[in-house]
């Protein structure tokens, strides 16, 4: 029978070797007679700096004679292994009269084409970007020379949003696909470690090759993946639909449609709304860029140990309260960069991304705060003209050419006119301008922001250094929009139309959005019968 013990703690720098020695003097049965012992969960306890903690659970096994000893012990931390596995799932039997559309090749996206695919279904895939390769040429064009394509950047192309962020793979849901997701990435060359650290990350440039792996997956599968192709309308019969349109004119006929648009199709969620769908303003965060020298994060976190290889650049995951908003940390990088994420025109808007090594001078964070439907209005697309609004006017604040305000902590805490920068230097191309960040954010959010950091330099010593650097604007930390679905996880207005992912309004990050894109998958399975 296989076990699991979970509590198990060595100091971070011991040799994992341990583990058996320490695992038998708490169950009192000799090491030798520990079977398959797996390291199934790893985690640092950093609270007392100067004994910083490596926390396990491990499976094994045990003869039953020893099983039974160890029931009789009654060890609140040693029991009986969970056993997980893949839910298959129930096929329809109807055959499919025509592909499944998937609109957007982001996580959500990615993963419902790829249930798809497994069991041999017809599937379509249309992303309005283009291929990784293409696309980060375009993104490099975009730092150096501040030409944007609006079509090909950090926000839209092969991968979504997420392919250029820290490759964060955390997640609070409990669904049990959530390690199918991981198993997968890690199938398709993601580090084993993912499966095990419990704040795993996968880096921009691993992610990168595991995205293009996937795609490479798909299309031996059969799978049709279009770039370059957007979605422009939707046809329905008997409230059903019918066909997708695409790139202005040409029309797809499909059984089902996922849309996997995510939060940066603001053209797509305007003709969602003309074409009568039900949509819903939903509460987000706006905000700024921070930036530390991650040494000085390292220290913070791990005192005496900062620097030590088997800590890794540190992070940090802070929330304060201005008046009735929250204002907290949202997606911090390690090691990494600032990065220009503007998808359209006259915008600057930021994001943080971290390679897999983590290695960068500096450490970076949005500090973003709540915004609710009373600030924007009932019009479903409120916060989305809200975001517009903060988004071109740090444009024109930058110099209306994709150059980002920015401005050192002291300054802006002080309220002084911006003078330069000192000791950390900003990472965000295609570059800054010191400038007074107040003057693109409304009032409640520069208050929430200085509120924000008093509260986080009680947590982490020199928070609020003076050379730290803020860059606006934080906007897209989630999508501003809901589209409506009912329990079948079906568009309320239209059946067979499946909203999934972020900019659908119902997941946030990697993982959630991934899972919420299989479960489409498994729904429209449940209608018809596998097989082209």
């Amino acid at each position: 029978m296989q076990l699991i013990a979970t509590n198990l703690d060595l100091p971070f720098n011991a040799d994992e070797a341990a583990l058996p020695l320490l695992l038998s003097s708490h169950i009192r049965i000799p090491a030798a007679e520990i079977q398959d012992l797996r390291i199934v969960r790893h985690s640092l306890d950093a609270r007392d700096k100067a004994d910083i903690r490596s926390i396990y659970s491990v499976l094994f096994e045990l003869s039953p004679e020893n099983t039974k000893r160890i029931a009789e012990l009654g060890l609140k931390n040693v029991g009986r292994a969970p056993v997980h596995e893949s839910a298959q799932p129930v096929f329809g039997e109807q055959a499919q009269p025509a592909p499944v559309v998937v609109v957007g090749l982001g996580p959500a996206g990615l993963f419902a084409a790829h249930e798809l695919a497994k069991y041999g279904y017809k599937v379509i895939v249309i992303e309005r970007g283009k291929p990784i390769s293409e696309r980060k040429k375009d993104v490099e064009t975009f730092f150096s020379t501040a030409v944007l394509d609006t079509n090909s950047n950090i926000m839209f192309g092969e991968g979504g949003a997420g392919t250029f962020s820290d490759g964060k793979l955390t997640t609070r849901i409990k669904d049990p696909r959530a390690k199918d997701v991981l198993d997968t990435l890690i199938g398709f060359g993601a580090d084993r470690n993912i499966a095990i650290e419990a704040k795993p990350h996968i880096g921009t440039d691993v992610l990168s090759e595991v995205v293009l792996r996937m795609r490479g997956s798909l299309e031996e599968a059969g799978v049709e993946i279009r770039f370059n192709t957007t979605l422009t309308g939707l046809e329905s019969k008997d409230g059903t639909i019918t066909a997708v349109s695409v790139n202005g004119g040409e029309r797809i006929e499909c059984c089902a449609c996922v849309l996997a648009i995510g939060q940066a199709a603001r053209d797509t969620y305007r003709m969602l709304a003309a074409s009568g769908l039900e949509l819903s303003p939903k509460p987000f965060a706006v905000g700024v860029r921070i930036e530390h020298p991650q040494d000085m994060i390292d220290r913070s976190q791990y005192g005496k140990f900062a620097g030590h290889p088997r800590l890794g650049a540190a992070e940090y995951r802070l929330t304060g309260k201005s008046g009735n908003r929250g204002v907290y940390t949202f997606c911090m990088c390690p090691g990494g960069v600032v990065v220009a994420s503007s998808s359209d025109k006259d915008q600057v808007v930021t994001n943080g991304m971290s390679y897999h090594a983590r290695n960068g001078k500096n450490a970076n964070s949005a500090i973003i705060v709540q915004v609710n439907p009373a600030d924007f209005g009932a019009d479903p697309l409120g916060g989305m003209i809200f975001q517009e609004k903060i988004e071109n006017a740090a444009f024109r604040l930058g110099g209306g050419d994709y150059t980002a305000p920015a401005v050192r902590v002291g300054d802006f805490l002080a309220g002084r006119k911006p003078s330069g920068f000192g000791g950390v230097q900003p990472t965000y191309r295609p570059g800054v301008a010191a400038k007074d960040i107040s003057r693109c954010l409304p009032p409640t959010i520069v208050n929430g922001i200085r509120d924000g950091i008093h509260a986080f330099a009680r947590q982490i010593r020199n928070f609020d250094m003076y050379d730290a650097v803020l860059t606006a604007v934080e906007s897209r930390s989630s999508a501003p929009v809901r589209i409506m679905r009912g329990e079948l996880g079906e568009a309320t207005r239209m059946k067979g139309l499946y909203p999934v992912g972020e900019g659908a309004g119902y997941a946030g990050g990697i993982v959630s959005a991934a899972v919420d894109g299989m479960r489409a998958a498994e729904r429209i399975m449940g209608r018809y019968k596998p097989g082209k």
